[in-house]
């Protein structure tokens, strides 16, 4: 069995799609930070047959958690104090999201307009939908 050593402050993101860590990692823009990460792919689940697991160890208020239910609403956020759980939480698809996602669209006018900003709204929060892999 793997063993990734437990962090001292925090975030756990637990309940992750297989597969999908690395596209959350990036949507989190952990790529651009310094912060000691591990991701941690196909994990069993005995919920989910196999899962992803992403540890984050940073100040758990800096990190813009907006796009983690856009990759999936049932993602599990642990915030870790002291090395202990002091919060879980699932969050809801915020109303906007600014910067995260880009329209995919090659017609678009923020695809043409390079100094635009990507901005999405959430139309119906009851239909939305995890994303797909880009």
């Amino acid at each position: 069995m793997l063993n990734v050593g437990k962090i001292e402050e925090g975030l756990v993101l637990d309940h992750i799609e297989a597969g999908k860590a690395m596209l959350l990692y990036h949507y989190l823009h952990l790529d651009r930070e310094e912060y000691p990460v591990a991701i941690i792919k196909n994990a069993r689940s005995e919920e989910m047959g196999k899962k992803d697991i992403l540890k984050v160890e940073c100040d758990p208020d800096k990190l813009n958690l907006d796009p983690v239910p856009f990759v999936n609403p049932r993602i599990t956020i642990n915030v870790i104090k002291g090395g202990e759980i002091v919060e879980k939480k699932v969050m809801n698809p915020p109303k906007e999201i600014r910067g995260v996602l880009k329209c995919r669209n090659p017609r678009c006018i923020s695809t043409i307009e390079q100094g635009l900003p990507h901005i999405f709204y959430l139309s119906d929060p009851k239909r939305s939908l995890p994303l797909p892999l880009l």
